[in-house]
């Protein structure tokens, strides 16, 4: 008969471990990921934020244009499993130390490129360096902080992703202006090498279970392939899959929507795009709360998407009828709700992952996860790109909101957890 380290506990302990105060390291830790994230995301999003010189000014396709920014997204879908299986069997510390080095490089490769075509493939390689910390800052959260925060301190994680994106919405375009695009991404590849010397110092691979030897022939659970038991990865992954494309759709096309669309300036579109992701990376933390408090992280998933199919539903009804008084200030606001909402269910989904996979296969499991979203996310600059061209922003926003109403049923009714 199979040991394990430990006997199940009873209920009355749940109350006693919530009360258990989170150490001081693992705050510090949450704080090492949370940069990493944030710094790889500022390189893999600041293509983005070129659209509007590169379309407006520059006289290049949209299509094009949107090519470019899906070009590190391309990167990391080459990667990401391979990096997740490399924190998995090395750790977590080298593995988002050393590809934030790479991501450096490949961010002062980019400041030297001239032409497109070099540009796009250094882009390439930022994005396949990048995905590094995705999976691997993920296992530190989830290693560790107790399960009772570990929504809380993962939608701190993911408030990275927002955060690199609004660092970029601030910077890119006035930097660009001023620099040019080299200058850009030399800041960038500056500001990488930073925080790859203080995750190298400080980041500590969390103490992984301790199993008890088992029976000949007996496979401890950490060996055990999660998608061979449950459908729930491959439900949450679908499901992910799906709640991205408003993300990115937003977040790609938003900012040329506010110039083109509602007339407003390059500055002040930057700048509530700048707002819209700080707003939405503080909601990943309050959603992620919400599902501590509740104790069920997809049940709020499940209300994300139903926000989701509201907030599209609206912003195509906007971008059809915005000569009304007052449009253009409220497409604006639209969009901001919009935004918060469009990346409000990454922690939960990511958090859920790594719960469901057990700490044998986190980093695998996140890896196929971020694998699939980047698929898709690659697949929104030239596809939205040329939709856009063809049918107009309030046509494509009514069908970016397709997504989450076929998502809604195909999330979990119950959270599982390894």
């Amino acid at each position: 008969m199979s040991l394990t380290a430990s006997a199940p506990q009873p209920a009355a302990s749940d109350a006693a471990a919530r009360s258990t105060r989170v150490p001081a390291k693992s705050w510090m830790m949450l704080a090492l990921a949370l940069l990493a994230q944030a710094a790889a995301t500022m390189l893999i999003t600041a293509p983005v934020y070129l659209i509007p010189m590169l379309h407006l000014e520059q006289g290049i396709p949209l299509a094009a244009a949107g090519t470019l920014a899906a070009a590190p997204t391309a990167g990391m879908v080459l990667t990401a499993v391979l990096w997740g299986a490399a924190a998995d069997r090395f750790g977590e510390r080298w593995v988002i130390a050393g590809g934030l080095g790479l991501t450096a490089l490949a961010a002062f490769l980019a400041a030297s490129s001239s032409g497109l075509v070099p540009l796009a493939l250094a882009l390439v390689l930022g994005g396949a360096a990048g995905a590094s910390t995705n999976a691997a800052s993920g296992r530190v959260v989830v290693g560790w902080f107790p399960r009772h925060r570990r929504g809380l301190a993962m939608g701190i994680r993911q408030m990275s992703q927002p955060l690199g994106t609004a660092a970029a919405a601030f910077v890119v375009p006035p930097f660009a202006t001023a620099a040019g695009i080299s200058g850009v991404f030399i800041l960038i590849g500056a500001l990488l090498a930073v925080i790859t010397v203080a995750c190298a110092i400080g980041v500590r691979n969390p103490p992984r279970p301790v199993v008890v030897p088992r029976a000949p022939g007996d496979p401890a659970p950490e060996s055990t392939n999660p998608y061979r038991t449950s459908s729930f990865l491959v439900r949450i992954h679908a499901v992910s899959v799906l709640l991205v494309l408003p993300q990115f759709a937003l977040s790609t096309f938003g900012m040329v929507w506010l110039i083109s669309g509602l007339g407003w300036s390059a500055t002040a579109a930057g700048v509530l795009m700048g707002a819209a992701q700080f707003i939405g990376a503080v909601g990943r933390i309050v959603v992620g709360a919400i599902s501590d408090r509740v104790g069920d992280r997809v049940r709020v998933l499940r209300w994300v998407a139903l926000s989701g199919i509201a907030v599209m539903g609206a912003l195509a009804v906007i971008g059809a009828w915005h000569d009304f008084t007052g449009g253009v200030i409220i497409g604006g606001c639209v969009l901001i709700i919009a935004t918060v909402v469009s990346v409000a269910d990454n922690g939960l989904a990511y958090t859920s992952v790594a719960e469901a996979a057990g700490s044998g296969w986190a980093g695998r499991a996140l890896g196929i996860q971020n694998t699939g979203q980047f698929i898709a996310s690659s697949a929104v600059g030239p596809g939205l790109g040329a939709a856009i061209a063809l049918l107009g922003y309030p046509w494509v926003f009514a069908l970016v909101a397709i997504a989450p109403l076929v998502a809604y049923p195909l999330i979990p009714k119950q959270d599982r957890h390894a």
